[in-house]
């Protein structure tokens, strides 16, 4: 399948970029913006978007492309290739969680072009990213031609493949904590086979005082909603102890009780359910035992 006819621009700065998505906007144009088009290019293809104007980012690597430390932050820009996130010696320190996920993520092919801000952009509920970003509660900046705006993962994904980006706006940069001292990180996810989005996933973090307790834990999980889902609020009851296996696995399902997935052809709502309960259980416990070895 061939996509339709559209006009390819290609700027070279941001501000050009930003320039031309407003201007084709307010003639009421559809546009698309491309970055790794991994996403973008089959839904052309398949002429599910067939937009009359396609921005090309790639010629603002030098101003898009970057992973930068700062505090505890790492900030990230949008062009930010996946195997740059793999290889990263900064991200595999401070944000351990993000090598684990991207060599999830695809195959080579796929993470040598895809980019960190398509993949949030595109906002698919099973990728990987997404709920990364949710799960550390990272926050992302928005530019238009005549503002900026950074808003947290949990006000930027609105739906299944919807997010608050304004169709005058790219996403530029992602902003994400660092691990905290004392803390550990964990995916887990299944697929029919690697490469394939997840039918379901799961991430966690958990720190840890000197007494080896729990002093803080986070949740999330990613197939079982339109959007990534925070279940953090349920952990609270693993504050101040030192849980076994046994005690998270109770908890989780307490927690997972509600879920209500959708299901397809390649999973039911039950067995998403069940998945997402025991992938929930094996994170936390993975990242509590990371956090234990610190």
């Amino acid at each position: 399948m061939k996509p339709c006819a559209f006009q390819f621009y290609t700027p070279q700065t941001l501000e050009d970029a930003l320039e031309a998505l407003w201007e084709f906007t307010e003639e009421g144009l559809s546009v698309k913006v491309l970055a790794g088009g991994q996403s973008l290019m089959p839904v052309l293809n398949m002429r599910l978007a067939t937009p009359d104007v396609l921005i090309d980012l790639n010629g603002l690597e030098n101003v898009l492309n970057f992973i930068i430390p700062d505090n505890d932050h790492v900030r990230v820009g949008a062009l930010t290739r996946h195997y740059q996130l793999e290889a990263s010696p900064l991200i595999s320190r401070h944000v351990p969680i993000i090598t684990e996920a991207e060599r999830l993520i695809g195959h080579v092919a796929i993470r040598s072009r895809g980019t960190i801000g398509g993949s949030l952009a595109h906002a698919d509920p099973s990728a990987e990213l997404p709920l990364v970003a949710s799960l550390l509660n990272a926050s992302v900046t928005l530019r238009s031609k005549i503002e900026t705006r950074t808003i947290p993962a949990a006000e930027f994904f609105l739906a299944y493949l919807m997010t608050s980006l304004e169709p005058t706006e790219i996403l530029t940069e992602v902003t994400i904590p660092t691990l905290p001292g004392r803390s550990g990180q964990s995916i887990q996810e299944f697929a029919l086979r690697h490469g394939d989005f997840a039918i379901a996933v799961a991430g966690a973090q958990v720190t840890v005082d000197e007494n080896s307790c729990v002093a803080n834990a986070r949740l999330a999980l990613g197939g079982v909603g339109p959007t990534p889902l925070d279940m953090s609020a349920g952990l609270e009851l693993l504050i101040g102890t030192q849980p076994q296996l046994e005690d998270i696995g109770r908890l989780v399902k307490a927690i997972c009780q509600d879920l209500e997935p959708d299901g397809d052809i390649h999973a039911d709502s039950a067995y998403r359910k069940d998945l997402a309960e025991t992938l929930s259980t094996r994170a936390l416990a993975t990242a509590l035992q990371k956090s234990r070895n610190k």
